[in-house]
């Protein structure tokens, strides 16, 4: 037996497929995959196929087209095409994760093409798609134009492809968004978005935080539970930055703190935790400057933060980010702070040190 790709239009009709696959189980072809394809001129049906090894090329033509199959596509197959479309975009999505920048190799894989073409910024591209070409943004800069001569290009497949440009997409904005963080004692940390990934080390920060910083945090002593830490770890809206340390002696990477800005409507409200080894070492600041940015940049009016009355450290953080004065409700206090206008004296600070 031998593997066989199949691609034929039939009508979009009931009962029009099941003629199809009549027609090529008379030859003995066994359908081993199927999918189905939606368009204009109707239903493209892609198959892969096991045929007698005696049968021909011409000979699967005339079984499709015995089947009411038309502009039919058929090439030899190998191996690897055993395995479902699904499961091979959700593999090359989970490549683009790690490496955004293979994007031009991963449209190759999955859209079977001939070539694929990368043009730089600023050349005229109209993007979109014809039997034989389909043109993408490259999120990096750039458009990539990919070609395959034969089977035509369908909606599917460019909706595909156009998934895959947002993985690559989403895998570089959280490359691009990572920073260093030197510390005034030579110390330098990571600080990046968090991920559901980032959940587990969340998870151990607070473990090892005092009940005094939890209830600094929290306004409790106790620690958040595991569906509060999930919408901390992936807010609905808003944005969760992480600062992480690689200890040398052990090659562990271990989140140091975590801060959130979370929104609703052109309101925010921010807070951190920060562990306890590390705390006093401007961590704190550096994390609440990027949340003001993030702030800016969703165009916010203001963003408050709730502590303890008593929390004398916050609050002279805060007040270097011009907090207005607390609202006061027994031993809470409620602080605002701007995000629009001048800088303030800590970020202009921050911006002239880094």
């Amino acid at each position: 037996m031998a593997l066989w790709r199949i691609r034929a239009t039939v009508d979009d009709r009931p009962g029009y497929l099941s003629v199809l696959t009549a027609s090529l189980a008379l030859r003995s072809v066994n359908i081993l995959a199927v999918q189905v394809h939606t368009t204009e001129e109707g239903a493209v049906d892609d198959f892969l196929v096991d045929a007698p090894d005696t049968m021909s090329e011409r000979e699967m033509h005339a079984a499709i087209a015995r089947g009411r199959g038309r502009n039919a596509f058929v090439t030899r197959a190998e191996a690897q095409g055993l395995a479902d479309q699904p499961t091979r975009a959700l593999a090359l999505a989970g490549r683009l994760v790690h490496d955004p920048d293979a994007l031009g190799e991963a449209l190759v894989s999955l859209l079977d093409a001939a070539e694929v073409r990368w043009r730089p910024a600023g050349t005229v591209v109209l993007h979109g798609y014809d039997e034989q070409h389909m043109t993408l943004v490259d999120p990096a800069g750039g458009t990539y134009e990919v070609y395959r001569p034969a089977p035509a290009f369908t909606p599917a497949e460019y909706a595909r492809a156009q998934a895959l440009v947002e993985v690559s997409s989403a895998g570089l904005r959280r490359a691009g968004g990572q920073t260093t963080l030197l510390l005034p004692d030579g110390a330098e940390l990571l600080v990046r978005e968090a991920t559901a990934d980032d959940l587990e080390g969340v998870r151990r920060l607070h473990a090892r935080s005092s009940a005094q910083t939890l209830q600094r945090r929290y306004l409790s002593c106790t620690a958040p539970t595991e569906a509060r830490l999930r919408r901390q770890v992936e807010p609905a809206t808003g944005v969760t930055l992480l600062a992480l340390h690689d200890d040398p002696a052990t090659g562990e990477e271990r989140v140091v703190a975590v801060a959130t800005l979370s929104t609703e409507g052109d309101l925010g409200q921010a807070a951190a935790l920060v562990d306890d080894a590390w705390q006093r070492r401007g961590i704190g600041t550096a994390l609440l400057r990027r949340l003001l940015a993030a702030a800016r940049r969703s165009d916010l009016e203001a963003v408050t933060a709730h502590l303890a009355a008593d929390n004398v450290a916050a609050l002279r953080t805060l007040r270097r980010f011009d907090a207005a004065p607390g609202d006061r409700d027994g031993d809470l206090l409620t602080v605002t702070l701007p995000v629009t206008g001048r800088r303030s004296a800590a970020e202009e600070t921050s911006a002239a040190s880094g």
